[in-house]
């Protein structure tokens, strides 16, 4: 196992588990970072929505720093956009190093040869037939034949 030059080459089993656990850690905060991210985008798309149409001298309030401020449509406007430009480039951004992630961690599995075990919970669960997930949805009341 002395090929390869990143300089991190793992000494046993227990180092590339360790390596590959925080190669998983680290995809999984991008996820995450990428979601809040774009939740934050939907938020300023709709207040654009929302105020777009309005009369541009109205009086409206901004968050700035922690603090209320009061301005103008036409002043909040085009600083609610920027901010969203803004915030999509930085999910392009996250994304692209999302994608070497996944291809660095490929590379890895390939070249350790490894491979993710499920459970047997999880093993039982794809084996036998798919239905719906019927989770947090409320039908109606029990034995109700209307």
């Amino acid at each position: 196992m002395a090929s390869g030059g990143d300089g991190r080459e793992p000494v046993n089993e227990q180092a590339i588990a360790n390596l590959y656990a925080a190669m998983r850690s680290d995809i999984n905060q991008l996820y995450s970072k990428i979601t809040e991210l774009e939740m934050e985008v939907s938020e300023h798309s709709l207040v654009i929505g929302a105020i777009q149409p309005l009369d541009p001298s109205r009086r409206c309030y901004r968050m700035i720093g922690g603090v209320l401020v009061e301005r103008t449509i036409k002043e909040v406007l085009p600083a609610v956009q920027r901010n969203k430009d803004g915030l999509q480039e930085v999910i392009s951004r996250l994304n692209e190093a999302l994608e070497k992630k996944k291809k660095e961690i490929s590379e890895f599995e390939a070249k350790y040869k490894i491979r993710i075990r499920k459970s047997d919970e999880e093993a039982r669960d794809d084996s036998g037939p798919k239905e719906g997930s019927a989770q947090g949805v409320l039908v109606g009341p029990a034995g109700s034949d209307q």
